[in-house]
């Protein structure tokens, strides 16, 4: 039975392939030709179609991909890619940027730093036709000339008592108009992204940084202070209060708000105000960094806010400072004057500076090494051949140290218990082998708060958040690998510091004064 059923199944294949045989040779040579060309017309089309399939797949990936990154939906995508004023097609992001400082230190936990970059929406502004686009290129080429002596003029110290000012407007003009004529004024150089600054931050040293740096130069003027070197002033224009000056006779030096430029050589002005800042002391003035296109060849400068509480007298009578000989700073260290709010003896030679200042100054100039202050002698180092102790001849007084003079001891005129810190000319290139212990010489407490900064091993964090809100002062010392380098010898110099404070018994305690 199953034998017969196969026969009968292959039989109309034995059958076709019997007439096959019989066929001539000619028309089976074309039957076989006939049936690879059917066959290789569908081997093409099935390819094909399955390379169709593919893209048809890819093109579904790329838009589920592009679809999960910016969660745009197909109704909605007309709409919200093309402006409607410009025409301009663009996608926006659902998630605000993120700027990322990874610390890089040898400790096992590094710390990171996170700040949110949120952009604000803001409305083009139409830009007018103003005077400064009537002028011609040979008008510009003549303000060039003018400017060139206006810089000229500013390297001329003023006599006594005497002042330079200058009419800034025609500065910058040339600064637009010639070199930054795109750029958005709007746009701060002073980075604070998220809702508030850092916590060491008072909102008036925000208010003054952002002035220092974005605040509208309306002059620049050169002022003589005495015997000292004369002061490079700026006034900006402030949509604020004119700020109550002391005395009238402090007019003419700056009638708003003003900071002082320094030379870019002495960019540790900008470091020190952070620096003090993040400690807790609070001693110094807000400082930033700033380009000015026709001073310095346009490189970033140091500028300093202008306080005139520290001239009550006047600029010719000099910085309200006090007094002191070595011997009698040593002395007053060791009967601890104005603690508790105790007045001390008439016969005692205490200055007006309470007690707790000295343990702050002491610490604020051991870490930046700043001498020009407790030791312009440089008697507590190695001083080199070209530092000015030694040019000026004072190394030589190290003989007769109690009667070498303090410098720089500044206070207010209205506030003699506290200092400030100017001047702060720090130098990173010491050595842990040639640092100046004589800075910390007779002091027996330092301030706890800043001491728990250098224990809490944060320093290096606390300083890169602090010191990234400037960008041109950051980008002067080199980003990121740069500014770690200063913090580098900041840290060395704190447990250099722990180390003397353990060996020598200082206490810390709270100075809340």
């Amino acid at each position: 039975m199953g034998k017969s059923r196969f026969h009968w199944l292959c039989f109309p294949f034995l059958k076709l392939t019997s007439s096959f045989r019989r066929c001539p040779l000619s028309k089976s040579s074309l039957i076989i030709a006939s049936v690879c060309v059917v066959y290789l017309f569908f081997v093409v089309s099935q390819v094909g179609y399955s390379q169709q399939h593919r893209d048809r797949r890819t093109d579904k990936d790329k838009y589920r991909h592009t679809r999960g990154l910016y969660n745009l939906d197909v109704n909605d995508a007309l709409p919200d890619s093309v402006d409607s004023q410009t025409g301009a097609s663009f996608v926006v992001p659902t998630r605000s940027n993120v700027v990322y400082i990874t610390l890089k230190s040898k400790r096992l936990k590094p710390a990171n730093i996170r700040g949110t970059i949120r952009p604000k929406l803001r409305r083009k502004v139409r830009r007018t036709k103003s005077a400064n686009s009537a002028f011609t290129q040979s008008k510009l080429g003549t303000l060039e000339q003018d400017a060139g002596q206006i810089k000229h003029n500013f390297t001329r110290k003023a006599s006594w008592g005497e002042t330079k000012d200058v009419d800034y407007k025609t500065l910058d003009i040339i600064h637009k108009s010639h070199i930054d004529a795109q750029t958005n004024s709007h746009v701060s150089s002073i980075r604070i992204y998220s809702q508030r600054a850092p916590p060491w931050f008072s909102p008036e040293d925000v208010k003054a940084m952002r002035f220092l740096a974005d605040a509208k130069v309306l002059r620049v003027k050169e002022v003589s202070r005495g015997v000292s070197s004369s002061l490079l002033i700026f006034e900006g224009k402030t949509g604020g209060p004119v700020s109550d000056h002391k005395s009238a006779k402090l007019t003419y030096a700056c009638g708003g708000q003003c900071g002082v430029i320094n030379s870019p050589v002495d960019t540790t002005e900008v470091f020190a105000f952070h620096l003090d800042r993040v400690l807790g002391l609070n001693r110094t003035l807000p400082a930033v960094s700033r380009k000015f296109s026709l001073l310095h060849d346009g490189q970033p400068c140091p500028v300093v806010s202008w306080d005139a509480s520290l001239y009550p007298e006047g600029l010719a009578a000099g910085l309200s400072t006090v007094k002191l000989t070595w011997g009698k700073y040593q002395s007053s260290l060791k009967q601890r004057c104005w603690h508790k709010n105790t007045s001390p003896k008439p016969d005692s030679g205490c200055s007006t500076v309470h007690h707790y200042e000295w343990s702050k100054l002491a610490l604020f100039d051991f870490l930046l090494q700043i001498h020009n202050r407790l030791d312009q002698s440089c008697c507590g180092f190695r001083p080199r051949q070209e530092d000015a102790c030694v040019e000026l001849g004072h190394h030589a007084e190290c003989g007769d140290q109690n009667q070498i003079q303090l410098t720089n001891i500044v206070h207010r005129g209205h506030d003699p218990r506290h200092l400030v810190f100017t001047n702060n000319k720090g130098f990173f290139d010491r050595n842990e082998d040639n640092l100046d212990f004589r800075l910390l010489e007779g002091i027996k407490e330092l301030p706890e708060h800043a001491v728990s900064v250098l224990k809490s091993r944060r320093l290096r964090e606390k300083l890169l958040q602090s010191l990234f809100l400037d960008q041109i002062y950051w980008e002067s010392q080199g980003g990121r690998q740069g500014i770690d380098k200063l913090i580098d010898v900041i840290e060395r110099r704190a447990k250099v510091l722990l180390t003397y404070i353990n060996a020598h018994g200082i206490k810390v305690i709270t100075m809340n004064v």
